[in-house]
């Protein structure tokens, strides 16, 4: 069984704020509520970078284990949803979670914010209902065979998402190609042009990594 997983890759992130315009677009979550939003260290300086955060679906999930009313759960693929007529809205996941993920559709005091919200990995939630689903959480791409619409529409493909093994597999082949000075980009004729000549290898085809994990094979 698929054991399914977010990345981004911090070399390809450039900020666009795509991925959380493409969730805020699938889940029509409330105002307030950022299921996946993007960080950047050190803004402005050379070694600026930035990541996109969402919830990761951990394996050992913190917000499980302290949750007082166990509305967590994991599906058979590893992702971690929760039950929201379950949910008392006590903040104790908030505090658990190292990504910030859960969120609240309120500011008021704990138990008065209403029901936590986070990312599904588009895999919905429990309902009696498509619409009610929806509408509690969002939606639910993993049933119709689609990956989460965030990494869909990541215009670099610096957010992988899918079976961990492949994202792994991706991963670290880009790493691999970083070790020619393009980064594993390909795409720049001129230097392609001045990389033939020097007899370095050709990286025409890096861009072939740049595909979400659910795509290989």
């Amino acid at each position: 069984m698929a054991q399914m997983k977010f990345m981004c890759d911090a070399e390809r992130c450039i900020e666009c704020n795509g991925c959380v315009t493409a969730c805020k677009n699938a889940n029509e979550t409330d105002w307030g509520i950022q299921r996946r939003r993007v960080v950047t260290l050190n803004d402005g300086q050379p070694e600026e970078v930035s990541i996109s955060v969402a919830c990761m679906h951990c394996d050992d999930a913190p917000c499980m284990a302290v949750c007082p009313t166990d509305c967590f759960y994991k599906t058979n693929d590893g992702i971690v949803l929760h039950d929201k007529d379950l949910c008392i809205g006590c903040g104790y996941c908030l505090y658990a979670c190292p990504f910030g993920a859960p969120q609240f559709p309120q500011q008021n005091a704990f138990g008065e914010r209403g029901k936590m919200d986070k990312c599904t990995f588009c895999a919905g939630g429990p309902a009696e209902t498509k619409e009610e689903e929806f509408q509690k959480y969002g939606a639910n791409r993993i049933e119709e065979g689609k990956l989460p619409l965030c990494a869909e529409m990541c215009s670099t493909k610096a957010l992988l998402a899918g079976d961990a093994q492949e994202v792994a597999d991706i991963f670290r082949q880009r790493v691999v190609r970083r070790g020619h000075p393009d980064g594993g980009w390909s795409g720049n004729q001129r230097r392609e042009r001045q990389q033939t000549r020097a007899g370095q290898p050709d990286v025409s085809m890096a861009d072939s990594l740049a595909y979400d994990a659910a795509r290989q094979g």
